[in-house]
């Protein structure tokens, strides 16, 4: 994945803060009029039934609240973010399908006038940071999926640089932690791993990755707002970069629990379970999944078809049920068609599996045909790329 992207995914979660409290006018928010919704306790509970439908795909629901904030609190930046959260969590299960792009690009542009309108009138304003972060991260992250680079790395720096100023506000701690938390943990994470960023970062203050990987374990504990994101968050990096997927397991079976009609939830889930070796439980999400993609769930589509029926599939090959598992890598191909992911993983490890398939059939030329495939869409330095060369070299193809 470009570096760009990676980046750029992760500062979606800066915006968690605010998604749980409704508006009331600047002049009356908070025990001390404070500019900040945070601080006041009264507004947790107000919108939580539409943020929670949000999250499980009732978007109707959610939306419907939303609509209410943004016309009692049309000044502020907070409803108009929470409607592009929402067309936002329409693309998610597929950053593939383009058809909300314009309308998600204009709602956050809407958030950023908003937020700098905030941010004019007060330039101390974290809140007005964090918004201004979060929606030029998210548009970033659009950007980088339409490989728009210009355009992405231009949205990335901003992110960046509203970030920084909205790090550091202990009163409104343990919720803007995770702001701190996300700071510290890729700002090392960063020029780690992509060298080329480094005079990029060294123009904001070193972090500690390790503190902010225990900043955002302590969010994900203890907040109230940012919990979900946080957990959302730190389940992926669980998975690739802390390499603890016994642990994004645990998040993912909360998440998928707590909001059983969310794909993306309920595929990473499924993904975890396969991942740590239960693959039974895998294969039952799994079936579960393609069964909603069936009956039209919202949210439920090709890409997560080409997860589920791959799992189902190697189940079946480890049982040694090859007709079945045959069946499953044939989905998983026509799901990956669909959804015109040809170069993923799980596309090419089912050509190379129904490859040997068709060899141990003594069919030479279908083997062949799989084999060219993974030659034609894996790149060169790819580990399928590699193997598929191997046998066809070995077993005469």
């Amino acid at each position: 994945m470009h570096f760009t992207s990676r980046v750029l995914l992760i500062l979606m979660v800066f915006v968690s803060p605010f998604i749980y409290g409704q508006q009331q006018p600047l002049d009356k928010i908070g025990p001390d009029k404070s500019p900040y919704l945070l601080l006041d306790k009264g507004l947790q509970f107000r919108i939580t039934e539409n943020v929670n439908a949000l999250y499980n795909f009732d978007f109707e629901t959610a939306e419907r609240g939303f609509k209410v904030m943004q016309y009692q609190y049309p000044e502020h930046p907070l409803p108009y973010f929470l409607l592009g959260l929402s067309t936002w969590w329409k693309i998610a299960p597929d950053v593939e399908n383009q058809r909300y792009d314009d309308l998600f690009i204009d709602q956050m542009d809407v958030v950023i006038d908003k937020a700098e309108a905030l941010l004019d009138s007060d330039p101390g304003n974290k809140e007005a940071s964090f918004f201004l972060a979060g929606a030029y991260g998210f548009q970033g992250r659009l950007y980088s999926e339409r490989k728009s680079w210009t355009r992405a790395t231009f949205a990335g720096k901003n992110a960046l640089k509203y970030l920084n100023l909205s790090k550091g506000e202990d009163e409104l701690n343990p919720e803007l932690l995770l702001g701190d938390a996300l700071f510290n943990y890729f700002s090392v994470w960063i020029p780690e791993n992509y060298p080329i960023l480094k005079p990029v970062v060294a123009l904001f203050p070193k972090g500690n990755k390790q503190l902010g990987l225990k900043q955002l374990e302590d969010v994900a504990q203890n907040a109230f707002y940012a919990r979900i994101e946080a957990q959302y968050f730190l389940f992926r990096l669980y998975a690739s970069e802390e390499k603890q997927p016994y642990k994004a397991l645990a998040i993912t079976d909360y998440l998928h629990g707590k909001f059983p009609n969310n794909p993306y939830f309920h595929r990473s889930y499924a993904r975890h379970l396969y991942t740590v070796g239960r693959i039974m439980e895998a294969k039952e999400e799994s079936e579960e999944i393609l069964k909603r993609i069936d009956e039209g769930w919202t949210g439920y589509e090709a890409n997560s078809g080409r997860y589920a029926s791959f799992y189902i599939a190697q189940y079946y090959e480890r049982a040694g049920e090859r007709t079945s598992a045959k069946k499953f890598y044939l989905k998983t191909l026509s799901y990956g068609e669909e959804s015109e992911t040809q170069e993923s993983g799980y596309y090419l490890y089912s050509l190379i599996a129904l490859g040997k398939m068709a060899n141990e059939d003594k069919n030479k030329a279908q083997a062949k045909e799989y084999f060219n495939k993974v030659k034609k869409y894996a790149k060169r330095n790819h580990p399928a790329h590699k193997e598929a060369r191997d046998y066809i070299k070995k077993n005469k193809l």
